[in-house]
């Protein structure tokens, strides 16, 4: 069995247009979000063997956030192919590439290649939290898809459960994911 974590980075700030898109700090809603996201993780005995995350700073600060609050420090990988925003498919390459012996995976990018990929990748689940996903990936959202399968080079297009659908306003709200 493999689970695959896709956590969106959170929300990040556009107040100084002269930044660099991958300089961008979180917001302080953003850095609430994550801790979030990570108390959230723990909550659901999800921890990561392995982390692949975008070098972009606000992916980097969400996973280091996330990760003190999940109480872990798992291997982390800082991945360029992973500061994608398209169809999903250069990650679902880096996965296949870097997952190895992994049995939990945790992708930290951004979208819509996070979005578009968990679509892709959820063949079954919960028909109410893909609706969700579709209307909307948001900042610090986490989808968890696992697969009944033995290695990550055999995932691929609708091959996988969605377990969970969470986006940080559904911890605040009491609605599952």
């Amino acid at each position: 069995m493999l689970n695959l974590l896709l956590l969106r980075h959170a929300k990040s700030s556009r107040s100084d247009p002269e930044l660099d898109d991958t300089a961008r700090p979180l917001t302080a809603r953003g850095r609430e979000a994550a801790a979030a996201m990570g108390r959230r993780l723990a909550g659901m005995g999800l921890v990561p063997d392995l982390v692949l995350c975008s070098p972009a700073r606000r992916a980097r600060d969400t996973w280091k956030i996330a990760a003190a609050a999940l109480g872990a420090a798992p291997r982390t990988l800082v991945r360029d192919e992973i500061y994608d925003f398209g169809n999903g498919g250069r990650l679902l390459e880096a996965i296949k590439a870097h997952g190895g012996e992994a049995t939990t995976l945790l992708v930290v990018g951004h979208n819509p290649s996070m979005e578009r990929l968990a679509l892709r990748l959820a063949g079954t689940g919960d028909e109410r939290l893909r609706q969700r996903m579709e209307r909307k990936f948001p900042t610090a959202a986490l989808a968890v898809i696992c697969f009944d399968l033995a290695s990550w080079d055999a995932i691929g297009t609708g091959n996988g459960d969605l377990q969970s659908f969470v986006r940080p306003r559904d911890l605040t709200s009491g609605k599952p994911g």
